[in-house]
């Protein structure tokens, strides 16, 4: 059994690591948060959960992906430094008419998030099917030590949007 000293330290310790660790969701704007929903109850502690976000492209208008990723509960998950796992599901779709902003590079990062309080980030990297006109996006995560093989992929064809008429060729687009 721990003394309450000591159980004040570890709170204390635990809750510096969570202000060390900042925002988990920091690299590029801050995504859009859809809905949580509980899949684990804990009694005294927040649950585990899977929550739905939101983000646009920065480069590319006119196109959305949402992530689904689990959110670890207990007393870890409460403050900040519960390392995530790798599971994350992803679906990109055209909303508007797309419209490029930059050139960008086949892999470009749209979003990257930290998943652990050092090692492990997730990232959603984007490319392009230059003979198919579609944008592809991937997302998987990686660790300083070891990656994980667990990803997602989704793709957005490049459509007319309404009266424009002819939809843009990402190839057109992409650097080098």
């Amino acid at each position: 059994m721990l003394s309450i000293r000591s159980r004040s330290f570890v709170l204390g310790a635990l809750a510096a690591f969570a202000l060390v660790a900042g925002s988990a969701r920091a690299d590029s704007g801050d995504p859009d948060l859809i809905f949580r929903k509980s899949t684990v109850f804990k009694l005294l502690t927040p649950n585990d959960k899977l929550a739905t976000y939101a983000i646009d492209d920065p480069s590319v208008e006119g196109v959305a992906c949402y992530y689904t990723i689990p959110e670890k509960g207990g007393v870890a998950g409460m403050f900040g430094v519960a390392e995530e796992a790798s599971d994350v599901s992803l679906a990109c779709r055209q909303y508007a008419p797309i419209k490029f902003k930059d050139k960008f590079e086949q892999g470009d990062v749209v979003f990257r998030e930290r998943r652990s309080l050092i090692f492990k980030r997730m990232q959603i990297v984007r490319g392009c099917d230059a003979k198919r006109n579609v944008l592809v996006y991937m997302v998987y995560s990686d660790k300083l030590i070891e990656g994980s093989p667990k990803n997602s992929t989704s793709t957005v064809p490049i459509q007319p949007w309404g009266a424009s008429g002819e939809a843009l060729k990402c190839a057109d687009f992409v650097k080098g």
